[in-house]
């Protein structure tokens, strides 16, 4: 952060000669005062002077929260100058995680979210840095690159149809390994500001993931955001958001009629919780079901019907009318009668502890 890391920022530039770099403003979004540096002389204005003043009052103006003489705050960032492009084009991806929990971490990972595509192509000529709409993929951007594919595709592609353009290219075992590394990425993330956290057993947060992928098909984590927006600007964009909001109000489970131990809730599906981490099951194609065909309607409707049977089972116990009425509704099947946990006729889903020691 600068200007209070300037000089740190100094020693990472020397040792990376030549290199670009990406500068972000703390508190902006949606792509507003982004820009790119390759020299130190482009930011000069978040150099610390080299004047030292006596404090005024006792008091160190740079020890004041509120003083706002000095330049803006901004994150400085390594720029990936070598990402993954399909059609020419650069992209990031948006992937949504939520966390019902922080003691114990509880997180559950949404099988959906898109791709942000640029609609200029892709170039790294020094040139041409100014030019934001080939390096920025944020919607506030490409909305105003007046492109007629904007207005058909919204910039937008479903996770789901990159993991396929991966297999199809590279393999599964890529796919597969570049889908891992974003669950990690995520459960890291976490973990690292477990501690400072504060918990509160009625609160939640769903965070929606920037990550950016490499030639090399390694995620790399651009930024995490709070409350990410939820607007939509495709049939198929609002349809995924619709059904990621309903999903998030059924695994809170307000009504109170979920046990707890359901490993998948609609579209969201648990990724780690105390300790353990959570995947398909030992001899899967795919090892992460992250872009994974999104079953949310079978899945709500066989818990939908387990949870009336055991209403009914317990209302038949007390002798009440309903009782009979829910036995009719939603007769006893396998998978009502099997725990909500995974349905019997499926293998039992891997669980491990992570991060593994040693590691």
């Amino acid at each position: 952060v600068v200007p209070q890391e300037y000089n740190m920022f100094v020693e990472e530039f020397k040792k990376h000669s030549g290199a670009t770099w990406i500068m972000k403003p703390v508190g902006r979004s949606q792509g507003a005062g982004i820009f790119l540096i390759n020299k130190l002389a482009q930011i000069q204005q978040w150099r610390p002077s080299m004047n030292w003043k006596p404090p005024k009052d006792g008091k160190d103006p740079e020890d004041d929260d509120n003083n706002k003489d000095g330049p803006e705050l901004y994150v400085v960032q390594k720029y990936v100058d070598e990402p993954l492009l399909i059609g020419g084009k650069k992209f990031d991806m948006r992937l949504y995680a939520l966390v019902t929990s922080y003691q114990p971490l509880t997180v559950y990972m949404h099988r959906g979210g898109f791709c942000r595509f640029s609609m200029s192509r892709y170039s790294m000529d020094k040139s041409d840095m100014t030019n934001l709409g080939q390096h920025l993929t944020n919607v506030a951007v490409q909305k105003h690159s007046g492109k007629s594919a904007y207005k058909r595709t919204g910039a937008k592609w479903d996770v789901r149809y990159l993991k396929n353009y991966v297999m199809n290219v590279a393999g599964q075992e890529t796919a597969n390994r570049m889908m891992n590394d974003i669950e990690s990425i995520v459960i890291h993330s976490l973990l690292s500001v477990q501690k400072v956290m504060i918990n509160d057993k009625h609160c939640f947060e769903m965070y929606g993931y920037d990550i950016l992928l490499d030639t090399a098909f390694k995620p790399w984590l651009l930024e995490v955001n709070a409350s990410p927006s939820l607007t939509a600007n495709t049939v198929a964009d609002y349809d995924m958001k619709f059904g990621l909001l309903d999903d998030v109000m059924t695994l809170l489970d307000i009504e109170k009629y979920l046990t707890g131990t359901e490993l998948q809730i609609g579209g969201f599906d648990l990724l780690y919780k105390e300790g353990l981490r959570y995947g398909p099951p030992e001899g899967s194609l795919c090892t992460s079901y992250l872009g994974c065909a999104n079953n949310r309607y079978k899945q709500l409707e066989r818990l939908a019907k387990t949870r009336a049977w055991e209403l009914g089972k317990e209302a038949r116990q007390e002798g009440r009318p309903e009782g009979r009425r829910a036995e009719r509704d939603a007769p006893l099947t396998p998978c009502a009668e099997a725990s909500r946990l995974e349905c019997p006729t499926r293998p039992p889903r891997r669980v491990y502890a992570y991060p593994l020691p040693g590691k």
